[in-house]
Protein backbone atom coordinates (compact mmCIF):
# COMPACT_ATOMS: atom_id res chain seq x y z
CA UNK A 1 0.00 0.00 0.00
CA UNK A 2 1.43 3.40 -0.98
CA UNK A 3 2.13 6.14 1.53
CA UNK A 4 -0.61 8.32 0.00
CA UNK A 5 -3.20 5.55 0.48
CA UNK A 6 -2.14 5.10 4.10
CA UNK A 7 -2.50 8.82 4.80
CA UNK A 8 -5.85 8.85 3.01
CA UNK A 9 -7.18 5.97 5.12
CA UNK A 10 -5.87 7.64 8.26
CA UNK A 11 -7.79 10.85 7.48
CA UNK A 12 -10.91 8.78 6.65
CA UNK A 13 -10.65 7.09 10.03
CA UNK A 14 -10.29 10.45 11.80
CA UNK A 15 -13.26 11.81 9.84
CA UNK A 16 -15.47 8.87 10.85
CA UNK A 17 -14.32 9.21 14.45
CA UNK A 18 -15.17 12.94 14.54
CA UNK A 19 -18.49 12.30 12.82
CA UNK A 20 -19.37 9.59 15.33
CA UNK A 21 -18.51 11.85 18.22
CA UNK A 22 -20.61 14.69 16.81
CA UNK A 23 -23.52 12.28 16.35
CA UNK A 24 -23.20 11.19 19.98
CA UNK A 25 -23.09 14.78 21.26
CA UNK A 26 -25.89 16.14 19.09
CA UNK A 27 -28.25 13.14 18.99
CA UNK A 28 -27.61 10.51 21.66
CA UNK A 29 -26.47 12.72 24.55
CA UNK A 30 -28.29 15.90 23.45
CA UNK A 31 -30.78 16.05 26.33
CA UNK A 32 -28.21 15.29 29.02
CA UNK A 33 -25.72 17.81 27.65
CA UNK A 34 -28.45 20.42 27.25
CA UNK A 35 -29.50 19.91 30.86
CA UNK A 36 -25.88 20.22 32.00
CA UNK A 37 -25.43 23.42 29.98
CA UNK A 38 -28.66 24.87 31.36
CA UNK A 39 -27.55 24.08 34.91
CA UNK A 40 -24.45 26.21 34.30
CA UNK A 41 -26.44 29.17 33.05
CA UNK A 42 -29.77 28.93 34.92
CA UNK A 43 -31.30 28.32 38.29
CA UNK A 44 -34.18 25.88 37.81
CA UNK A 45 -37.15 25.75 40.17
CA UNK A 46 -39.75 23.02 39.59
CA UNK A 47 -43.47 23.91 39.50
CA UNK A 48 -45.48 20.80 40.39
CA UNK A 49 -48.40 19.76 38.19
CA UNK A 50 -51.82 19.08 39.70
CA UNK A 51 -52.58 15.37 39.71
CA UNK A 52 -55.58 14.23 37.67
CA UNK A 53 -58.86 13.26 39.34
CA UNK A 54 -60.52 9.83 39.36
CA UNK A 55 -64.28 9.72 38.78
CA UNK A 56 -67.01 7.07 38.69
CA UNK A 57 -69.00 6.28 35.53
CA UNK A 58 -71.38 9.22 36.18
CA UNK A 59 -68.43 11.62 36.73
CA UNK A 60 -68.86 11.70 40.53
CA UNK A 61 -65.41 12.36 42.07
CA UNK A 62 -63.80 9.44 43.87
CA UNK A 63 -60.39 11.12 44.15
CA UNK A 64 -59.92 14.89 44.10
CA UNK A 65 -57.23 17.39 45.05
CA UNK A 66 -57.17 19.62 48.10
CA UNK A 67 -55.92 23.21 47.76
CA UNK A 68 -52.40 22.92 49.22
CA UNK A 69 -49.18 24.78 48.51
CA UNK A 70 -45.45 24.55 48.17
CA UNK A 71 -43.98 27.29 50.34
CA UNK A 72 -40.65 28.59 49.07
CA UNK A 73 -38.19 31.40 49.79
CA UNK A 74 -36.32 33.87 47.56
CA UNK A 75 -33.11 34.51 49.56
CA UNK A 76 -32.13 37.62 47.55
CA UNK A 77 -35.36 39.34 48.67
CA UNK A 78 -35.15 38.47 52.38
CA UNK A 79 -34.27 41.51 54.50
CA UNK A 80 -33.46 39.82 57.83
CA UNK A 81 -32.55 36.14 57.58
CA UNK A 82 -32.73 35.42 61.33
CA UNK A 83 -36.11 37.08 61.82
CA UNK A 84 -37.43 35.45 58.66
CA UNK A 85 -36.31 31.97 59.75
CA UNK A 86 -37.69 32.36 63.28
CA UNK A 87 -41.09 33.61 62.10
CA UNK A 88 -41.54 31.05 59.32
CA UNK A 89 -40.25 27.99 61.22
CA UNK A 90 -42.79 28.43 64.01
CA UNK A 91 -45.76 28.49 61.62
CA UNK A 92 -44.45 25.76 59.29
CA UNK A 93 -43.31 23.57 62.22
CA UNK A 94 -39.85 23.05 60.71
CA UNK A 95 -36.45 23.23 62.38
CA UNK A 96 -35.23 26.83 62.50
CA UNK A 97 -31.53 25.97 62.06
CA UNK A 98 -32.24 23.85 58.99
CA UNK A 99 -34.40 26.57 57.48
CA UNK A 100 -31.75 29.24 58.15
CA UNK A 101 -29.12 27.11 56.39
CA UNK A 102 -31.36 26.82 53.32
CA UNK A 103 -31.98 30.54 52.95
CA UNK A 104 -28.42 31.69 53.74
CA UNK A 105 -27.03 30.72 50.32
CA UNK A 106 -27.20 33.97 48.34
CA UNK A 107 -26.37 32.08 45.15
CA UNK A 108 -29.73 30.33 45.28
CA UNK A 109 -32.70 32.11 43.78
CA UNK A 110 -35.49 29.85 45.08
CA UNK A 111 -35.50 27.47 48.03
CA UNK A 112 -38.40 25.08 48.72
CA UNK A 113 -39.27 25.20 52.41
CA UNK A 114 -42.19 22.80 52.78
CA UNK A 115 -44.55 20.83 50.54
CA UNK A 116 -48.27 20.11 51.01
CA UNK A 117 -48.99 23.13 53.20
CA UNK A 118 -52.68 23.68 53.91
CA UNK A 119 -54.70 26.81 53.16
CA UNK A 120 -54.96 27.70 56.86
CA UNK A 121 -51.17 27.71 57.33
CA UNK A 122 -50.62 29.72 54.15
CA UNK A 123 -53.16 32.30 55.39
CA UNK A 124 -51.13 32.74 58.57
CA UNK A 125 -47.94 33.16 56.56
CA UNK A 126 -49.53 35.75 54.32
CA UNK A 127 -50.48 37.89 57.33
CA UNK A 128 -46.74 38.30 58.03
CA UNK A 129 -46.31 40.08 54.68
CA UNK A 130 -42.78 38.73 54.64
CA UNK A 131 -40.62 39.67 51.67
CA UNK A 132 -38.93 36.76 49.96
CA UNK A 133 -41.74 34.31 50.73
CA UNK A 134 -43.67 32.67 47.89
CA UNK A 135 -46.33 30.01 47.24
CA UNK A 136 -47.11 27.60 44.43
CA UNK A 137 -50.19 25.40 44.31
CA UNK A 138 -49.61 21.66 44.76
CA UNK A 139 -51.73 18.52 44.45
CA UNK A 140 -52.86 16.70 47.58
CA UNK A 141 -55.20 13.73 47.34
CA UNK A 142 -58.67 14.01 48.86
CA UNK A 143 -61.20 11.16 48.97
CA UNK A 144 -64.84 12.35 49.12
CA UNK A 145 -66.04 8.77 49.64
CA UNK A 146 -63.45 8.08 52.38
CA UNK A 147 -62.02 4.56 52.07
CA UNK A 148 -64.51 3.32 49.48
CA UNK A 149 -62.88 1.48 46.57
CA UNK A 150 -59.45 1.68 48.24
CA UNK A 151 -58.08 -1.40 46.48
CA UNK A 152 -59.28 -0.10 43.11
CA UNK A 153 -57.91 3.40 43.63
CA UNK A 154 -54.54 2.79 45.30
CA UNK A 155 -52.80 5.74 46.95
CA UNK A 156 -50.21 8.46 46.36
CA UNK A 157 -46.94 8.37 48.27
CA UNK A 158 -43.44 9.68 47.61
CA UNK A 159 -40.67 8.29 45.43
CA UNK A 160 -36.95 8.24 46.35
CA UNK A 161 -36.70 11.94 45.42
CA UNK A 162 -39.69 13.02 47.48
CA UNK A 163 -41.95 13.51 44.45
CA UNK A 164 -45.54 12.28 44.32
CA UNK A 165 -45.94 8.78 42.97
CA UNK A 166 -48.94 6.49 42.67
CA UNK A 167 -48.82 3.05 44.23
CA UNK A 168 -51.16 0.09 43.67
CA UNK A 169 -54.51 0.16 41.88
CA UNK A 170 -55.26 2.93 39.42
CA UNK A 171 -52.87 5.41 41.04
CA UNK A 172 -49.99 3.05 40.31
CA UNK A 173 -51.07 1.79 36.89
CA UNK A 174 -51.95 5.24 35.50
CA UNK A 175 -49.31 7.19 37.43
CA UNK A 176 -47.82 8.71 34.28
CA UNK A 177 -51.20 9.95 33.00
CA UNK A 178 -52.37 11.18 36.39
CA UNK A 179 -49.22 13.01 37.47
CA UNK A 180 -49.04 15.32 34.45
CA UNK A 181 -45.84 17.19 33.65
CA UNK A 182 -44.14 19.60 36.04
CA UNK A 183 -43.35 23.13 34.94
CA UNK A 184 -40.35 25.24 35.89
CA UNK A 185 -38.96 28.70 36.56
CA UNK A 186 -35.58 29.49 34.96
CA UNK A 187 -33.38 32.39 36.15
CA UNK A 188 -30.08 33.29 34.50
CA UNK A 189 -26.95 33.21 36.69
CA UNK A 190 -23.38 34.46 36.20
CA UNK A 191 -20.11 32.51 36.14
CA UNK A 192 -19.89 32.66 39.94
CA UNK A 193 -23.34 31.09 40.25
CA UNK A 194 -25.02 34.28 41.48
CA UNK A 195 -28.40 35.23 39.97
CA UNK A 196 -28.39 37.96 37.32
CA UNK A 197 -31.08 40.27 38.61
CA UNK A 198 -31.63 41.85 35.21
CA UNK A 199 -31.39 38.50 33.41
CA UNK A 200 -34.20 36.58 31.81
CA UNK A 201 -36.76 34.76 33.96
CA UNK A 202 -38.63 32.08 32.07
CA UNK A 203 -41.75 30.39 33.43
CA UNK A 204 -42.97 27.11 31.94
CA UNK A 205 -46.39 26.35 33.37
CA UNK A 206 -47.06 22.77 34.51
CA UNK A 207 -49.29 20.50 32.46
CA UNK A 208 -51.83 19.00 34.84
CA UNK A 209 -52.63 15.30 34.82
CA UNK A 210 -55.52 13.62 33.03
CA UNK A 211 -58.79 12.69 34.73
CA UNK A 212 -59.82 9.03 34.75
CA UNK A 213 -63.50 8.15 34.26
CA UNK A 214 -64.28 4.62 35.39
CA UNK A 215 -66.88 1.94 34.70
CA UNK A 216 -67.32 1.81 38.47
CA UNK A 217 -70.85 2.50 39.71
CA UNK A 218 -70.56 4.09 43.15
CA UNK A 219 -74.07 2.97 44.19
CA UNK A 220 -73.23 -0.65 43.38
CA UNK A 221 -69.88 -0.18 45.11
CA UNK A 222 -71.65 1.04 48.27
CA UNK A 223 -73.97 -1.96 48.11
CA UNK A 224 -71.26 -4.60 47.86
CA UNK A 225 -69.01 -3.02 50.48
CA UNK A 226 -71.80 -2.95 53.05
CA UNK A 227 -73.05 -6.42 52.13
CA UNK A 228 -69.55 -7.89 52.21
CA UNK A 229 -68.79 -6.47 55.65
CA UNK A 230 -72.12 -7.77 56.94
CA UNK A 231 -71.49 -11.15 55.32
CA UNK A 232 -68.00 -11.52 56.78
CA UNK A 233 -69.41 -10.83 60.24
CA UNK A 234 -72.51 -13.01 59.79
CA UNK A 235 -70.64 -16.05 58.51
CA UNK A 236 -67.52 -15.56 60.62
CA UNK A 237 -65.22 -15.37 57.62
CA UNK A 238 -61.56 -14.41 57.87
CA UNK A 239 -61.77 -12.18 54.79
CA UNK A 240 -63.77 -11.78 51.61
CA UNK A 241 -63.96 -10.30 48.12
CA UNK A 242 -66.65 -9.40 45.60
CA UNK A 243 -66.15 -8.35 41.99
CA UNK A 244 -68.83 -7.41 39.47
CA UNK A 245 -68.21 -7.09 35.73
CA UNK A 246 -70.26 -6.09 32.71
CA UNK A 247 -69.82 -9.30 30.67
CA UNK A 248 -70.45 -7.63 27.32
CA UNK A 249 -67.63 -5.08 27.47
CA UNK A 250 -65.41 -6.23 30.33
CA UNK A 251 -65.96 -3.10 32.43
CA UNK A 252 -65.47 -3.52 36.20
CA UNK A 253 -68.69 -2.19 37.74
CA UNK A 254 -67.62 -2.71 41.36
CA UNK A 255 -64.96 -4.49 43.37
CA UNK A 256 -64.39 -4.76 47.12
CA UNK A 257 -62.19 -6.74 49.49
CA UNK A 258 -61.82 -6.77 53.26
CA UNK A 259 -59.70 -6.19 55.23
CA UNK A 260 -59.02 -2.87 53.51
CA UNK A 261 -57.38 0.48 54.30
CA UNK A 262 -57.85 4.24 54.08
CA UNK A 263 -55.86 5.64 51.10
CA UNK A 264 -55.74 9.09 52.72
CA UNK A 265 -53.97 7.58 55.76
CA UNK A 266 -52.37 4.48 54.29
CA UNK A 267 -49.32 4.57 56.57
CA UNK A 268 -51.55 3.71 59.53
CA UNK A 269 -52.30 0.29 58.03
CA UNK A 270 -50.27 -2.88 57.61
CA UNK A 271 -48.63 -3.04 54.19
CA UNK A 272 -50.13 -6.47 53.65
CA UNK A 273 -53.57 -4.97 52.98
CA UNK A 274 -52.40 -2.69 50.14
CA UNK A 275 -52.50 -5.43 47.49
CA UNK A 276 -55.87 -5.96 45.83
CA UNK A 277 -56.88 -9.62 46.45
CA UNK A 278 -59.23 -9.58 43.44
CA UNK A 279 -56.27 -9.30 41.05
CA UNK A 280 -53.26 -10.09 43.22
CA UNK A 281 -54.22 -13.16 45.28
CA UNK A 282 -54.99 -16.70 44.16
CA UNK A 283 -57.29 -19.45 45.41
CA UNK A 284 -58.62 -22.81 44.27
CA UNK A 285 -62.04 -22.18 42.71
CA UNK A 286 -63.68 -25.47 43.65
CA UNK A 287 -67.03 -26.30 42.10
CA UNK A 288 -67.47 -22.93 40.39
CA UNK A 289 -64.88 -24.26 37.92
CA UNK A 290 -67.24 -27.07 36.89
CA UNK A 291 -69.27 -24.79 34.64
CA UNK A 292 -66.18 -24.07 32.53
CA UNK A 293 -65.11 -27.71 32.20
CA UNK A 294 -68.69 -28.62 31.31
CA UNK A 295 -68.71 -25.89 28.64
CA UNK A 296 -65.49 -27.32 27.18
CA UNK A 297 -67.02 -30.81 27.09
CA UNK A 298 -70.14 -29.58 25.31
CA UNK A 299 -68.18 -27.43 22.86
CA UNK A 300 -66.02 -30.41 21.86
CA UNK A 301 -69.03 -32.73 21.52
CA UNK A 302 -67.75 -34.98 24.30
CA UNK A 303 -71.07 -34.60 26.18
CA UNK A 304 -74.44 -32.87 25.85
CA UNK A 305 -76.66 -31.48 28.61
CA UNK A 306 -78.69 -34.70 28.51
CA UNK A 307 -75.76 -37.15 28.35
CA UNK A 308 -76.04 -39.59 31.25
CA UNK A 309 -73.43 -41.31 33.41
CA UNK A 310 -73.62 -43.75 36.31
CA UNK A 311 -72.96 -42.04 39.63
CA UNK A 312 -73.17 -45.23 41.68
CA UNK A 313 -70.22 -44.58 43.96
CA UNK A 314 -66.71 -43.15 44.25
CA UNK A 315 -64.52 -43.24 41.15
CA UNK A 316 -60.95 -44.46 41.41
CA UNK A 317 -58.10 -42.57 39.76
CA UNK A 318 -54.91 -44.50 40.36
CA UNK A 319 -54.57 -44.95 44.12
CA UNK A 320 -57.11 -42.21 44.89
CA UNK A 321 -60.87 -42.41 45.34
CA UNK A 322 -62.89 -39.37 44.22
CA UNK A 323 -66.13 -38.95 46.19
CA UNK A 324 -69.10 -36.60 46.03
CA UNK A 325 -69.05 -33.65 48.43
CA UNK A 326 -71.77 -35.20 50.66
CA UNK A 327 -70.92 -38.86 49.95
CA UNK A 328 -74.36 -39.37 48.37
CA UNK A 329 -74.84 -41.04 44.98
CA UNK A 330 -77.81 -41.00 42.62
CA UNK A 331 -77.23 -43.67 39.97
CA UNK A 332 -77.89 -42.57 36.40
CA UNK A 333 -77.75 -38.76 36.15
CA UNK A 334 -77.51 -36.21 33.32
CA UNK A 335 -74.82 -33.60 32.80
CA UNK A 336 -77.31 -30.93 33.94
CA UNK A 337 -77.89 -32.86 37.17
CA UNK A 338 -74.12 -33.10 37.67
CA UNK A 339 -74.04 -29.30 37.95
CA UNK A 340 -77.24 -29.21 40.04
CA UNK A 341 -75.80 -31.67 42.55
CA UNK A 342 -72.22 -30.46 42.11
CA UNK A 343 -70.99 -34.01 41.56
CA UNK A 344 -67.21 -34.42 41.63
CA UNK A 345 -67.61 -37.97 40.32
CA UNK A 346 -69.64 -36.65 37.38
CA UNK A 347 -67.04 -34.03 36.54
CA UNK A 348 -64.26 -36.63 36.49
CA UNK A 349 -66.36 -38.40 33.86
CA UNK A 350 -66.58 -35.17 31.81
CA UNK A 351 -62.85 -34.58 32.14
CA UNK A 352 -62.04 -38.08 30.95
CA UNK A 353 -64.38 -37.71 27.98
CA UNK A 354 -62.75 -34.41 27.10
CA UNK A 355 -59.19 -35.75 27.40
CA UNK A 356 -56.00 -34.23 28.73
CA UNK A 357 -55.02 -32.11 25.72
CA UNK A 358 -58.44 -30.55 25.25
CA UNK A 359 -58.98 -29.94 28.96
CA UNK A 360 -55.65 -28.10 29.23
CA UNK A 361 -56.39 -26.19 26.02
CA UNK A 362 -59.66 -24.85 27.41
CA UNK A 363 -58.10 -23.99 30.76
CA UNK A 364 -55.70 -21.77 28.81
CA UNK A 365 -58.40 -20.50 26.45
CA UNK A 366 -60.55 -19.38 29.37
CA UNK A 367 -57.63 -17.17 30.41
CA UNK A 368 -56.02 -19.08 33.29
CA UNK A 369 -52.26 -19.11 33.68
CA UNK A 370 -51.94 -15.61 32.21
CA UNK A 371 -52.64 -12.08 33.42
CA UNK A 372 -55.99 -10.62 32.36
CA UNK A 373 -54.46 -7.29 31.32
CA UNK A 374 -56.68 -5.33 33.68
CA UNK A 375 -55.55 -1.74 34.27
CA UNK A 376 -54.58 -2.19 37.92
CA UNK A 377 -50.94 -2.15 39.00
CA UNK A 378 -51.00 -5.06 41.43
CA UNK A 379 -52.20 -7.85 39.11
CA UNK A 380 -50.46 -11.21 39.22
CA UNK A 381 -51.27 -14.59 37.73
CA UNK A 382 -50.59 -18.02 39.23
CA UNK A 383 -48.65 -20.22 36.85
CA UNK A 384 -50.02 -23.47 35.45
CA UNK A 385 -47.96 -26.63 35.43
CA UNK A 386 -46.41 -27.71 32.15
CA UNK A 387 -48.50 -30.18 30.18
CA UNK A 388 -45.99 -32.98 30.78
CA UNK A 389 -46.38 -32.60 34.56
CA UNK A 390 -50.15 -33.19 34.61
CA UNK A 391 -50.92 -36.66 35.91
CA UNK A 392 -54.26 -38.47 35.85
CA UNK A 393 -55.13 -37.35 39.37
CA UNK A 394 -54.26 -33.72 38.52
CA UNK A 395 -56.65 -33.77 35.56
CA UNK A 396 -59.35 -35.42 37.67
CA UNK A 397 -59.18 -32.86 40.48
CA UNK A 398 -58.91 -29.94 38.04
CA UNK A 399 -62.23 -31.01 36.52
CA UNK A 400 -63.93 -29.97 39.78
CA UNK A 401 -61.69 -27.01 40.58
CA UNK A 402 -59.10 -28.39 43.00
CA UNK A 403 -55.35 -28.42 42.40
CA UNK A 404 -55.54 -25.35 40.15
CA UNK A 405 -55.02 -21.76 41.29
CA UNK A 406 -56.80 -18.72 39.84
CA UNK A 407 -57.38 -15.10 40.78
CA UNK A 408 -60.93 -13.89 41.46
CA UNK A 409 -60.80 -11.64 38.38
CA UNK A 410 -59.65 -14.51 36.17
CA UNK A 411 -62.60 -16.55 37.41
CA UNK A 412 -65.24 -13.87 36.92
CA UNK A 413 -63.86 -13.08 33.44
CA UNK A 414 -64.01 -16.74 32.41
CA UNK A 415 -67.65 -17.06 33.52
CA UNK A 416 -68.41 -13.77 31.75
CA UNK A 417 -67.49 -15.58 28.52
CA UNK A 418 -70.46 -17.88 29.12
CA UNK A 419 -72.68 -14.89 29.90
CA UNK A 420 -71.85 -12.93 26.75
CA UNK A 421 -72.12 -15.75 24.22
CA UNK A 422 -68.63 -17.24 24.35
CA UNK A 423 -66.20 -14.30 24.06
CA UNK A 424 -63.28 -13.78 26.46
CA UNK A 425 -62.95 -10.06 27.20
CA UNK A 426 -60.09 -7.94 28.48
CA UNK A 427 -61.30 -6.40 31.75
CA UNK A 428 -60.91 -2.67 32.36
CA UNK A 429 -61.62 -0.32 35.24
CA UNK A 430 -61.13 2.90 33.26
CA UNK A 431 -63.66 3.81 30.56
CA UNK A 432 -61.90 6.94 29.29
CA UNK A 433 -59.33 9.64 30.10
CA UNK A 434 -59.91 13.38 29.78
CA UNK A 435 -57.47 16.28 29.71
CA UNK A 436 -57.97 19.95 30.53
CA UNK A 437 -58.29 20.85 26.85
CA UNK A 438 -61.49 18.83 26.61
CA UNK A 439 -59.91 15.92 24.73
CA UNK A 440 -61.37 12.49 25.51
CA UNK A 441 -59.33 9.30 25.16
CA UNK A 442 -61.57 6.20 25.34
CA UNK A 443 -60.06 2.94 26.56
CA UNK A 444 -60.90 0.47 23.78
CA UNK A 445 -63.10 -2.56 24.46
CA UNK A 446 -60.93 -5.55 23.64
CA UNK A 447 -62.29 -8.96 22.63
CA UNK A 448 -59.46 -11.42 23.17
CA UNK A 449 -60.83 -14.60 21.59
CA UNK A 450 -63.87 -16.78 21.23
CA UNK A 451 -63.72 -19.63 23.72
CA UNK A 452 -67.00 -21.41 23.00
CA UNK A 453 -69.81 -20.94 20.49
CA UNK A 454 -72.98 -19.00 21.25
CA UNK A 455 -74.89 -22.29 21.15
CA UNK A 456 -72.65 -23.83 23.81
CA UNK A 457 -72.84 -20.67 25.95
CA UNK A 458 -76.66 -20.78 25.83
CA UNK A 459 -76.76 -24.47 26.70
CA UNK A 460 -74.45 -24.04 29.69
CA UNK A 461 -76.44 -20.97 30.77
CA UNK A 462 -79.60 -23.09 30.91
CA UNK A 463 -77.71 -25.72 32.90
CA UNK A 464 -76.56 -23.06 35.36
CA UNK A 465 -80.09 -21.66 35.67
CA UNK A 466 -81.21 -25.19 36.55
CA UNK A 467 -78.33 -25.45 39.01
CA UNK A 468 -79.63 -22.35 40.81
CA UNK A 469 -83.28 -23.40 40.68
CA UNK A 470 -82.64 -26.97 41.86
CA UNK A 471 -79.36 -26.73 43.76
CA UNK A 472 -78.57 -26.56 47.47
CA UNK A 473 -78.95 -22.76 47.58
CA UNK A 474 -82.34 -22.53 45.85
CA UNK A 475 -83.95 -21.37 49.10
CA UNK A 476 -82.07 -18.03 48.91
CA UNK A 477 -82.75 -17.23 45.25
CA UNK A 478 -84.91 -14.11 44.52
CA UNK A 479 -88.25 -15.21 43.10
CA UNK A 480 -89.17 -14.26 39.55
CA UNK A 481 -85.62 -13.99 38.19
CA UNK A 482 -83.60 -16.30 35.97
CA UNK A 483 -80.12 -16.42 37.47
CA UNK A 484 -77.32 -18.60 36.12
CA UNK A 485 -74.79 -19.57 38.72
CA UNK A 486 -72.73 -22.13 40.57
CA UNK A 487 -71.62 -22.58 44.16
CA UNK A 488 -68.09 -23.52 45.11
CA UNK A 489 -66.42 -24.94 48.21
CA UNK A 490 -62.70 -25.57 48.00
CA UNK A 491 -60.43 -26.83 50.73
CA UNK A 492 -57.38 -24.70 51.43
CA UNK A 493 -53.95 -26.28 50.83
CA UNK A 494 -51.72 -26.01 53.91
CA UNK A 495 -48.15 -27.38 54.06
CA UNK A 496 -48.63 -29.75 51.14
CA UNK A 497 -52.06 -31.11 52.10
CA UNK A 498 -55.66 -29.92 52.36
CA UNK A 499 -57.05 -28.75 55.69
CA UNK A 500 -60.56 -30.22 55.93
CA UNK A 501 -61.61 -27.54 58.44
CA UNK A 502 -60.65 -24.56 56.27
CA UNK A 503 -62.45 -23.74 53.05
CA UNK A 504 -63.01 -20.96 50.57
CA UNK A 505 -66.73 -20.59 49.90
CA UNK A 506 -67.77 -18.93 46.67
CA UNK A 507 -70.60 -18.31 44.27
CA UNK A 508 -70.30 -17.02 40.73
CA UNK A 509 -73.22 -16.17 38.51
CA UNK A 510 -74.87 -13.75 36.12
CA UNK A 511 -78.33 -12.26 35.63
CA UNK A 512 -80.75 -11.86 34.06
CA UNK A 513 -79.68 -15.12 32.41
CA UNK A 514 -81.18 -14.26 28.99
CA UNK A 515 -79.54 -10.83 28.76
CA UNK A 516 -76.97 -10.51 31.55
CA UNK A 517 -76.49 -7.07 33.05
CA UNK A 518 -73.76 -8.26 35.41
CA UNK A 519 -71.59 -11.23 36.32
CA UNK A 520 -70.57 -11.43 39.98
CA UNK A 521 -68.22 -13.50 42.10
CA UNK A 522 -68.60 -13.66 45.89
CA UNK A 523 -65.70 -15.13 47.83
CA UNK A 524 -65.49 -15.84 51.58
CA UNK A 525 -62.33 -17.23 53.15
CA UNK A 526 -62.66 -19.66 56.06
CA UNK A 527 -66.29 -19.01 57.05
CA UNK A 528 -66.90 -20.48 60.50
CA UNK A 529 -70.71 -20.68 60.50
CA UNK A 530 -70.62 -23.19 57.63
CA UNK A 531 -67.88 -24.34 55.31
CA UNK A 532 -70.25 -24.67 52.34
CA UNK A 533 -70.63 -22.06 49.63
CA UNK A 534 -74.33 -22.89 49.34
CA UNK A 535 -74.88 -21.72 52.92
CA UNK A 536 -72.63 -18.64 52.94
CA UNK A 537 -71.45 -17.19 49.62
CA UNK A 538 -74.64 -18.10 47.71
CA UNK A 539 -77.12 -16.29 50.01
CA UNK A 540 -74.76 -13.30 50.08
CA UNK A 541 -74.73 -13.32 46.25
CA UNK A 542 -78.53 -13.44 46.10
CA UNK A 543 -78.98 -10.64 48.63
CA UNK A 544 -76.73 -8.40 46.50
CA UNK A 545 -78.50 -9.50 43.31
CA UNK A 546 -81.83 -8.32 44.79
CA UNK A 547 -80.34 -4.85 45.28
CA UNK A 548 -78.91 -4.84 41.76
CA UNK A 549 -82.27 -5.74 40.22
CA UNK A 550 -83.78 -2.71 41.95
CA UNK A 551 -80.86 -0.49 40.97
CA UNK A 552 -81.08 -1.48 37.31
CA UNK A 553 -84.89 -1.44 37.36
CA UNK A 554 -85.10 -5.10 36.30
CA UNK A 555 -88.59 -6.42 37.01
CA UNK A 556 -89.23 -10.05 37.96
CA UNK A 557 -90.82 -12.32 35.38
CA UNK A 558 -94.59 -12.72 35.75
CA UNK A 559 -94.99 -9.81 38.18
Amino acid sequence: MSRISTVFLFFCFIFVLVLSRLYYWQIVARDALQAEADSQHYFKFSLPAVRGEIRSWDATPLVMNDQVYLVYAEPKNIENLGFFAKSISEILSVDMATLLTKISDNKTLWVPLKHKVGEDIVSKLKTLKMKGLGYERESHRYYPESSMSAHILGFVGSDENGNDKGYFGLEGYYNRELRGKNGSLLQEKDVRGAPILVGDVTRIDPENGRTLVLYLDRIVQHIIEKKLLDGIEKYGAKEGSIVIMDPKIGGIIASASFPSYDPSNYTAFDKGVYKNPVVGSSYEPGSTFKSLVMAAGIEEGAVTPMTTMDESGPVRVGEYAIRTWNNEYHGKITMTQILERSSNVGMVYVGEKLGKDKLLQYIHDFGFGQATGVDLEDESSPELRESSKWGDIDLATASFGQGIAVTPLQMVRAVAALANGGMLMEPHVVREMRDLRGNVFPVPVNKIRRVVSERTAKQVTEMLVSSVDNGEAKWAKPKGYRIAGKTGTAQIPVAGHYDATKTIASFVGYAPADDPKFVMLVLLSEPSSSQWGSETAAPLFFSIAKELFLHYNIAPIGF
